[in-house]
């Protein structure tokens, strides 16, 4: 059995149709109960419930090979290292009551830095708490920024004619597809190959700037000559305020560009650490219908 914590999620939805192709049994967890049920019958079973509750946690774990974990997002929290810092406990604790002995821990890119970086320093904090339970397994995928997470400026885009965000245009850096992230992690959580604490960098096919991804994106839009806008600091967290984000998530993903924009989030490419899609293959395959679903709509 292989257990998934964010099974609704872009990585862990992923995962859970991997490893039911594989004929896996794998058990879904997550906060969603209608999107559980909608997942339900792969191989599955079906845990809805609060990652904060411990005793919830261990049963969802017993019985289990190996874990997936993270620490779900909740852009409205808040206190958001305090939110991560719950959520993490109860996860740490739970596999330590359940006794698992493999787990694949969802991280990210500049989670070696203990402060400086916005929610990523949660991460950071919930990598050493795994590292310190006995007798656990765990590999930590410190994935690069989600190709994904430009799918949010798809209404910026159709309304405003930009794209836009707080990094600068002329940072290079790594980016990765989700189903790169999911593909890896299911191997390693069917394999168990790994030992002890260990660190693994998931880095996309290429290092890209929001300028190069912009003028990619524009072209297979229709649009050659889509503008690639940096917003200022201020600006683009009342943005997010007024989007829907706490003041203290607002704060911290600015905090986190600003990490990005310093050249603080420092990763060394390699053969291993590269993954297969490129941002062009990504466009093609998820941003361009995704795009043109919502035009229709």
């Amino acid at each position: 059995m292989i257990t998934l914590l964010g099974a609704t999620g872009n990585v862990g939805s992923r995962i859970a149709g991997i490893l039911a192709g594989n004929g896996e049994k794998v058990r879904l967890v997550a906060r969603d109960v209608g999107r559980l049920r909608r997942m339900v019958g792969r191989r599955a079973e079906a845990m809805a419930g609060d990652a904060r509750d411990v005793e919830f946690l261990a049963k969802a774990f017993q019985g289990s090979d190996a874990v997936f974990t993270l620490i779900p997002p909740d852009s409205t929290a808040e206190r958001f290292l305090d939110y991560a810092d719950a959520i993490g406990g109860s996860i740490a604790r739970a596999l330590e009551i359940a006794r698992v002995g493999h787990v694949v821990n969802l991280s990210s890119v500049g989670a070696d830095l203990p402060d400086g970086t916005g929610p990523i320093v949660g991460l950071h904090r919930q990598e050493e708490r795994l590292n310190r339970i006995d007798g656990l397994n765990v590999l930590h995928l410190r994935a690069a920024y989600f190709m994904e997470n430009l799918l949010m400026n798809i209404g910026l885009i159709r309304t405003q004619g930009i794209n836009g965000s707080a990094i600068r245009g002329d940072v290079r850096m790594p980016m990765v597809a989700t189903l790169d992230i999911a593909s890896y992690a299911a191997e390693r959580l069917q394999k168990r190959d790994f030992a002890g604490a260990s660190v693994r960098y998931l880095l996309g096919r290429h290092d890209i700037t929001m300028l190069e991804a912009t003028m990619t994106v524009g072209i297979k839009i229709g649009k050659p000559n889509l503008p690639y806008v940096v917003f200022p600091y201020a600006d683009a967290e009342q943005a997010m305020v007024k989007a829907g984000l706490s003041p203290d998530m607002s704060r911290l993903y600015i905090e986190m560009s600003k990490a990005f924009n310093d050249g603080r989030v420092k990763v060394r490419r390699t053969a291993g650490n590269t993954t297969p899609t490129s941002f062009e293959e990504f466009c093609d395959q998820v941003f361009v219908p995704r795009y043109m679903e919502k035009k229709a709509a």
